[in-house]
Parts: structure tokens; sequence; C-alpha cells
């Protein structure tokens, strides 16, 4: 009997423990909030969300998240304290225009503050963007250049037809890509740096990628939505992109990121 008991309570001890210790990455939906109609007329959110197994969805990416034991959430309204508080990964992509939304929602000076002070606690933060025709980044910049980055105009590889104006190739001994030779971004917006922030890849001269240390927490920016669903499961790419192994790594660093309490 008390062999039981003792089996019990160690068994209960490792399963609080396990899921005391279970990560969660949030991916915003104030900022991106889009919508379109479906085959019946009626509106429904759309485009870098993890419920879309579209090619504009993170359906895939989620499953990534999941299969390694991280709880895949949504955060619908403005960051708030007691909101950041229950994640540890924040993920904002393609911050809305007007063009894209009805009432887009802009990120200002108190966003900010309280988006930075939960980096500064430990926090880590995701900011995909997009280029400067289909994403809001003048105000975003408020929030990135706490950081030490700034997203610019100037777009890079605009792709069309040709599919190798979106190769970049990764450099040796990448921080975060240590199997990914290749990858397919295609219609970026270029990033400036200064201090903490360093470039984590770059190519031709234009920095594509950047990592910021900020207090107890880590920044990672490219101005591209970037490991949505078109960039796995594109028929167009051909083996030699490997956007399906960058994602698993990249998933991996941000992981790893998340301070050990």
């Amino acid at each position: 009997m008390i062999l039981r008991v003792a089996s019990f309570f160690i068994f209960f001890v490792t399963s609080l423990q396990s899921f005391e210790q279970q990560k969660i990455v949030t991916l915003d939906y104030f900022f991106n909030n889009e919508y379109k109609k479906n085959v019946n007329g009626v509106e429904e959110r759309f485009h870098y969300i993890w419920e879309d197994k579209s090619i504009n969805g993170y359906s895939i990416w989620g499953d990534i998240f999941n299969r390694k034991g991280v709880i895949t959430k949504k955060l619908e309204t403005a960051p708030t304290k007691e909101a950041l508080s229950k994640t540890d990964i924040y993920m904002i992509v393609d911050p809305d225009t007007w063009k894209e939304t009805l009432h887009p929602n802009y990120m200002n000076a108190d966003y900010a503050k309280v988006i930075s002070d939960w980096v500064k606690q430990g926090g880590v933060l995701v900011m995909l963007t997009n280029d400067s025709v289909n994403a809001e980044l003048h105000q975003f910049n408020q929030l990135a250049e706490i950081f030490g980055i700034r997203f610019t105009d100037t777009v890079r590889n605009s792709v069309t037809k040709d599919i190798t104006v979106g190769r970049i190739i990764v450099p040796e001994e990448n921080e975060i890509f240590k199997k990914t030779k290749v990858l397919y971004l295609k219609g970026i917006s270029t990033i400036t740096l200064r201090k903490p922030a360093k470039a984590l890849l770059s190519d031709r001269g234009d920095i594509i990628m950047a990592i910021s240390k900020y207090g107890k927490g880590t920044v990672f920016a490219v101005g591209d939505p970037w490991i949505y669903n078109e960039y796995i499961v594109n028929d167009r790419l051909t083996a030699e992109y490997q956007n399906g192994i960058a994602a698993e790594e990249f998933t991996d660093w941000l992981i790893k990121q998340i301070p050990k309490h």
C-alpha cells in the first residue's frame, strides 16, 4: 500500500512539473486582423494564422511547435502585461495597413512599452513583417527601434515568375541555421541596425534577418512573413530550397531562448 502511494505521488509530481514546464507560443491576431468571404459568403479570418491550412496560413508551423511540446495560442486583443505574462514566445506578423482591413490596429508607444517590458523580463519576441506595400512599417518601427532594429521601405526579392530571385544562401556557422543551406524569401523589407541588434543573415549587402538581446529576453526580426505554408509546400520550389528544414531549426532556436526558471 505504501509503495503504491509513493508511486502515485512520484507520478503526480512528475506530471505537475511537466505541465509547469510546458512552453507557450502566442500568435498576434490584433495587429494582423484580415478577413475574407468564404465560399458561403461569410466573412472569416485568414492570412498568417494557426487555423489557416491554405498556403496563406501557419498551420504547418503550428504543428511543428506542437510536435516539440509547445502549446500554440492566439491573442486577438491588444497586448497587455497580463496577456503577455501567459506566454513565452510572442509573434507579430504582417501588421495591417488600411488597405488590408477596415479598422487596422497600429503599433503605438503604449503597446511598444508593454511588449518591450515583457521582453526585458525574459520574453521571446518574433517580428515577421512584410514589404512596405503590404505591411504597416512606419508605426510598427516604434517597437522595433527599441531593440535597435528598423524595417525599411527598400524591397528585396520581388519574385514574379523566376523563383531564383528569392534564393538566399545561408553562410557557414550561422547561429540558427546549421543544416539549412538555401532559403527562399520573397518581397522582403530590408533591415537597418544599431546596438544591441546584430545581423543574423545578410545577402548582397542587405540585412535580411536580425537578432537583439534586450534585458533577459530575445528578439528576432525578418521583413517577411516567411515560413507560412506557401514557403514549405509550394510546388514551384525545388528541393534546393530548404524552408522546411529551416522552420525546424528556427523553432528549436526559439524554444532555447526561453529563460530557464
